[in-house]
């Protein structure tokens, strides 16, 4: 199976697909009908090289994941706002355009904070419970990542009880389908998705999650006395830890290498919390988000 280098995400009643320089979000009406809106993808990142460079084009590709992310999210979601639309002049909608990128720049930086609280600040605090228990380095360490990895998975868990999450998490089904449908050489039509894996090793589910292993190896060389020291240093390490992760996931997608499918296996376990079987109706919006920006035909005859 060889990397169409294709990739996306759910948003509310629809899926986002990324191909190069184009992304294209499609959306299930509430009158059954499908929109698809197609966009040029500027990164927030005005210099390339950056982009390039092994281990540092992770960390701002996950930033730019993050924007992109929120802003297709926020294009769905406009699909079923309750309020009437208004009439603006330009200046009018000027300025709420730019409102709007701020409070969206804002919930992302906000969301960052309280993920590094969360996931890197709580653990720590939480694994001091053992060091009464035992002098060791490498048990607090573990321990530590243990927890971070068991409220990942709880979060997790929670979240996908809710009835509009696990619809998105359908719609993350049919994404993963529709790209595995076209890596594997078959026919992008709602037949081929549907008997097709809803597990991607590319997947953010499975970034995140090593997101959570390589920080178990990270935080074993923070050794600094003062604990104030050591909270900071986590946080600042947060974005080399995302760095490689990318690199992981980068080459997880590109090999089917025996070593490089057991490392991927966890993270594709976890995928079975974050994606549920779509139907019919969702595999159309992710063929359609595909198409928009995707010439699978030339694709599969050039490559497979």
């Amino acid at each position: 199976m060889k990397s169409s280098n294709i990739g996306g995400q759910a948003v509310l009643e629809g899926i986002m697909m990324r191909n190069g320089g184009k992304y294209s979000v499609a959306v299930r009406k509430a009158d059954g009908d499908i929109a698809v809106d197609v966009q040029d993808y500027k990164s927030v990142i005005p210099w390339q090289t950056p982009l390039k460079i092994p281990f540092i084009r992770g960390i701002f590709n996950f930033v730019d994941s993050l924007v992109l992310g929120m802003k297709t999210l926020t294009y769905s979601a406009s699909f079923f706002e309750e309020e009437e639309e208004e009439i603006l002049t330009a200046e009018e909608a000027a300025k709420r355009e730019k409102t709007d990128k701020l409070i969206m720049n804002l919930t992302v930086a906000v969301a960052v904070v309280l993920a590094a609280a969360i996931f890197m600040v709580l653990p720590y605090f939480l694994s001091s419970i053992v060091e009464k228990h035992t002098s060791s380095h490498l048990i607090m360490t573990v321990f530590e990542g243990v927890i971070r990895v068991v409220i990942f998975l709880l979060y997790i868990l929670l979240i996908s009880r809710t009835k509009d999450i696990r619809r998105t998490f359908m719609y993350h089904g049919a994404e993963h389908k529709c790209i595995n449908c076209i890596e594997h050489g078959l026919e992008l039509n709602v037949e081929n998705v549907r008997k097709s894996s809803k597990q991607h090793k590319r997947c953010g589910t499975s970034f995140l999650f090593f997101v959570m292993i390589v920080s178990i190896i990270f935080c074993f060389f923070i050794t600094a006395e003062s604990q104030i020291v050591r909270v900071l240093l986590r946080i600042a390490l947060l974005p080399f830890i995302a760095g490689v992760s990318y690199e992981i996931i980068r080459l997880a997608g590109n090999s089917d290498n025996p070593v490089i499918n057991a490392l991927s296996r966890p993270g594709m376990w976890v995928q079975n919390m974050t994606t549920k079987e779509p139907d019919d109706s969702m595999i159309e919006v992710g063929i359609r988000a595909v198409e928009a920006v995707f010439d699978w035909r030339t694709w599969q005859k050039e490559n497979l």
